[in-house]
């Protein structure tokens, strides 16, 4: 059985999940069904994805019980607002295809004009007391976004969904979510989706730190950098369209870092963002508008 963290509402989450940014439509079914062949029960999309159809088809190709997966998806900016947002619950369900999503996050924190963020947030609370959602949370949330929504609502995120690799740990971020008991989601967990480069021209794929690792254990760059993700007590979220990578990234479960490993790989922190700043991001900068079901 994979193994599961508990989020502060008592609901359980596999401990890896299986990402599909960047993945095309017309692949995503696909590699759905392959995803949750080898053993994930995570499936990460969001509106802004353009692929939440074909998670849901694949899904019900895979031949896994729907009450079985952990379905997790975001509210794009554009939808923010609290009727925007609960119409666009009802964009998402209806595209995969299920009346309820376990956990229902939201995408940005939409810095200029968090006003919005709020009442996107409360639209959230919502579907979580009407039991159309098991959990909420919220993505790329830096500490003052999410101070500033504390103390503002009335539910603590389950979650917060922040780039973290090797090269960038965001640990003031990472503390502030310890603090309040949320789970830390990585997404580009092991620097994939950025094909992000440090400072000497290494990829964290290339990193003789954690090549080394790798070697020590008969595992590859990615293996050790997803361990490396759980046993710090992370979510990660990794992605690919290739059957080989993705059973590859699952296959994780079978070995230990020890703690000479751990504090390795995190002395590997560069601080340099790879992704978007969230203060960057706003409506006038990322024109998109979600299609309805």
């Amino acid at each position: 059985m994979t193994p599961t963290f508990e989020l502060n509402n008592g609901v359980t989450i596999p401990a890896v999940g299986f990402g599909v940014f960047q993945t095309p439509p017309d692949v995503t079914a696909t590699a759905v069904v392959d995803a949750l062949g080898v053993g994930y029960r995570h499936i990460d999309t969001a509106s802004a994805y353009g692929n939440e159809r074909g998670v849901g088809e694949g899904i019900r190709n895979s031949g896994v019980d729907r009450n079985d997966i952990f379905i997790e998806s975001k509210v794009w900016i554009s939808d923010y607002g609290y009727g925007s947002t609960l119409h666009a619950f009802e964009k998402a369900t209806g595209k995969l295809g299920f009346d309820t999503i376990d956990l229902y996050i939201l995408h940005q924190p939409l810095s200029s004009s968090f006003d919005k963020t709020l009442e996107a947030y409360r639209a959230l609370e919502t579907l979580l007391g009407d039991g159309r959602v098991r959990a909420i949370g919220v993505s790329n949330f830096m500490p003052d976004h999410m101070y500033r929504l504390l103390s503002a609502t009335e539910i603590v995120p389950a979650v917060n969904q922040i780039e973290l690799h090797p090269y960038f740990l965001q640990r003031d971020v990472q503390a502030v979510n310890a603090q309040h008991g949320i789970l830390t989601q990585a997404w580009s967990p092991i620097g994939g989706i950025t094909s992000y480069r440090s400072s000497g021209g290494t990829s964290t794929f290339e990193n003789p730190t954690i090549v080394g690792i790798g070697e020590k254990y008969g595992k590859s760059p990615a293996q050790v950098m997803l361990r490396w993700h759980l046993q710090e007590g992370r979510q990660s979220i990794p992605k690919s369209v290739r059957p080989e990578r993705i059973a590859e990234n699952f296959d994780i479960f079978d070995f230990e870092l020890d703690e000479a490993d751990l504090l390795a790989v995190d002395r590997l922190d560069a601080g340099v963002r790879a992704g978007p700043d969230p203060d960057l991001i706003t409506l006038e900068n990322t024109a998109l508008l979600i299609p309805e079901a």
